[in-house]
């Protein structure tokens, strides 16, 4: 079935149809990297937006339910150079094109990719349109017509409803948190604000010894601190964090209550919001696993992956008790902060990626080495 991709210039691709038929609109942005389709897929961090993917190949290993980060495909539409028909890996179980289907996942394939990542570098992303349905000029039509990205609160509709204890995902261990935990200790209580979570960042705190639950994203800062954990996240998630107003009270009472607390993406820029910070939207965002980040205090570089499309303006920093610890070494934006006086810190990458760099899974073991000393 033959599909068409229509951006907001005016530029069309033509292709053929994957997934499921029909039309879906969002926010065009490629990522670069190799593998963890699925991951990505699923990530909240993608609401809105028709994922690009530029490796010419997809889904030659298939998918799993163990691979999803979140409960539903979350990604507004898929495009892809090719989509390989016959998968071949031991953890399979069946593939993308099946996948997409059954998660009613709008798709094309056949499209230069790299052109169209080369596209969207230049013109930087703006809102398109994956179609079986419409002409490119109805779509176009529909497309000017729609929301701005910008415009729309993502993360309500990702949240959890209620406080949720993490208990694991499809395929997870149920009792694994109690055979994981260190000499048998009682477990560290972490708080995390769901804004958009990803599963591995509660199964990597879980691994550590940690029982993580999951608190609604409107919650009052008090009604988490009245449960007395040891420490809080805020964790990643969808959109524009300067509409998240009604959140920015909540992280600097959480902030500045003397407690660890650690900010991953998202939360990473609300923590710049909640002492005086702005954010702004960058041409073509960073959404990849190979962008080497520097830790200015170390020098150390690690190579992380990252999916976000705005950024902390440093200069919002000066003369409040935030520091820069991390940069890009691609654009100098900033990629960590830290607290002076207070045991908190943020980085606006994702150590919890997999498949991905792993360079960065021990920011995890310091969080939970912040908690062990109270």
């Amino acid at each position: 079935m033959k599909a068409l991709l229509v951006l907001e210039d005016g530029a069309v691709w033509e292709g053929s149809s994957i997934g499921a038929g029909g039309t879906s609109m969002g926010e065009a942005v490629f990522n670069t990297s190799m593998t963890g389709y699925q991951e990505m897929l699923t990530d909240p961090s993608y609401a809105g937006q028709i994922l690009t993917l530029t490796y010419p190949l997809i889904g030659n290993y298939g998918v799993t339910d163990l691979d999803d980060e979140s409960i539903a495909v979350q990604a507004a539409g898929l495009v892809v150079r090719e989509l390989a028909e016959t998968p071949s890996n031991w953890r399979s179980s069946g593939t993308l094109q099946g996948y997409m289907v059954r998660n009613n996942v709008v798709g094309i394939q056949g499209v230069d990719t790299r052109s169209l990542a080369r596209h969207l570098r230049t013109r930087g992303v703006m809102r398109g349109a994956v179609s079986t349905e419409f002409s490119a000029p109805e779509l176009l039509e529909q497309i000017k017509g729609g929301p701005d990205y910008g415009s729309i609160d993502f993360v309500k509709d990702r949240s959890v409803k209620e406080p949720t204890i993490w208990a694991g995902g499809v395929g997870d261990d149920p009792v694994r948190a109690k055979w994981l935990n260190r000499d048998g200790r009682k477990p560290h209580r972490v708080a995390l604000l769901d804004l958009g979570v990803k599963h591995n960042i509660m199964r990597s705190l879980t691994d550590l010894g940690c029982e993580v639950t999951a608190w609604p994203c409107d919650t009052p800062a008090e009604a988490m601190m009245e449960t007395q954990p040891d420490g809080y996240m805020i964790s990643p998630g969808p959109g524009d964090p300067a509409r998240l107003s009604y959140l920015v009270d909540t992280v600097r009472k959480l902030a500045t209550c003397g407690k660890p607390m650690a900010n991953i993406c998202l939360g990473h820029q609300l923590l710049g919001h909640a002492f005086g910070a702005r954010t702004f939207k960058l041409p073509f965002g960073h959404r990849g696993a190979n962008h080497p980040v520097k830790d200015l205090r170390t020098g150390r570089v690690s190579i992380t992956s990252q999916n976000h499309g705005y950024a902390v303006d440093p200069e919002g920093l000066k003369g409040t008790p935030l520091e820069v610890s991390h940069i890009n070494l691609n654009d100098g934006t900033v990629e960590g902060l830290r607290h002076v006086e207070l045991p908190v810190f943020s980085i606006q990458y994702h150590p919890e990626a997999s498949p991905g760099p792993r360079d960065s899974m021990a920011l995890f073991e310091v969080f939970v080495g912040m908690l062990d000393k109270g």
